[in-house]
């Protein structure tokens, strides 16, 4: 059964909610303050992690058996690094590294 459109308005009501405070939270909190070293240190090291277990992630069903069913992810994730090294925009590198993985997964 689909969602109706009163349902749908106010899942994304909530979500766009969630997300608006998700992101201006930690600025209300620490308003006037300065900003614990164990949080600075999270915002160091949480970015990488994250990375490291999206890698992870993508590659647990890759099929090492045979290089067709692996490459397109490798190369994918090498583009992705590669550009976030180069130009230093989490964004364009993982637009542009997502959009290879398609291209190069059709393709193959």
């Amino acid at each position: 059964m689909k969602p109706g459109v009163t349902t749908t308005v106010i899942i994304i009501a909530v979500c766009g909610a969630c997300t608006f405070l998700e992101r201006a939270l930690p600025f209300i909190i620490f308003r006037g303050r300065e900003i614990p070293k164990v949080i600075k240190y999270l915002g160091k090291v949480l970015p990488m992690a994250i990375m490291a277990t999206l890698i992870a992630y993508c590659l647990r069903g890759a099929d090492f058996k045979v290089p067709v069913n692996w490459m397109p992810q490798i190369i994918a994730a090498l583009v992705t690094a590669g550009l976030h090294i180069w130009k230093k925009n989490a964004m364009l590198s993982i637009f542009l590294g997502t959009a290879c993985c398609m291209v190069l997964s059709h393709l193959v």
